[in-house]
């Protein structure tokens, strides 16, 4: 059984949207089925600025072999970046993959659920869970004026970001999303909430 849980082992095809049912895929082509690991993925989401990086290192930290802590910026290529639909599924099928280690993931980086759900390959996960890191306008614009100039934050990318900011405190529970705020909070008292609200839902 091949760890990309689109493509089929029996027979090899690649399935653009996976039959699920439970935690088995069936191939469409041939009808075989497999089992899989179906995992809850851990969504740590918010504008740019409000510490999902920062959270990374000290979240790998913390739970040790518990969960996988990713960057979802790893993958933000010239390939993809006009692609974010692609985008988003390749890092479902990543976490996906990963699961089939028997660890759940923790993605970090700035995605919302509409973005997520509707995506064929969602049907690999038990739950995906949403956490948004947010803060107030002015900290996290003196916080994006402050990074190097390579990461090319000019003042209207950063309107943006705030406008993402705000979007989310508003769409928030609408969306099923959790939010905590880091204005005046320390990173590793930040560590800490996120850390309860993981260990929380994992599975038992």
């Amino acid at each position: 059984m091949g760890l990309d849980l689109r493509i089929c082992p029996a027979c090899g095809e690649l399935a653009e949207c996976p039959v699920v049912t439970g935690a088995v895929v069936a191939c469409a082509k041939c009808g075989h089925e497999w089992p899989f690991r179906k995992l809850p993925l851990f969504a740590l989401t918010g504008p740019s600025g409000a510490g999902k990086s920062t959270m990374g290192p000290l979240l790998a930290e913390r739970f040790g072999g518990d969960v996988v802590v990713l960057d979802q910026d790893v993958l933000w290529i010239d390939a993809l970046r006009d692609a974010v639909t692609s985008f988003r599924s390749v890092w479902l099928r990543m976490a996906a993959m990963l699961h089939q280690n028997g660890r759940p993931v923790v993605l970090c980086g700035t995605v919302a659920p509409p973005e997520f759900e509707p995506l064929p390959e969602r049907a690999f996960f038990s739950d995906i869970h949403y956490l948004a890191l947010v803060g107030s306008p002015s900290s996290l614009r003196a916080r994006l004026r402050a990074r190097p100039a390579w990461r090319e934050w000019d003042e209207e990318r950063i309107d943006e970001m705030l406008e993402f900011n705000d979007w989310l405190r508003t769409s928030a529970p609408a969306l099923g999303v959790d939010l905590f705020d880091t204005t005046d909070v320390s990173p590793a008292a930040t560590a800490d909430h996120v850390e309860r609200w993981i260990r929380a839902r994992l599975p038992r």
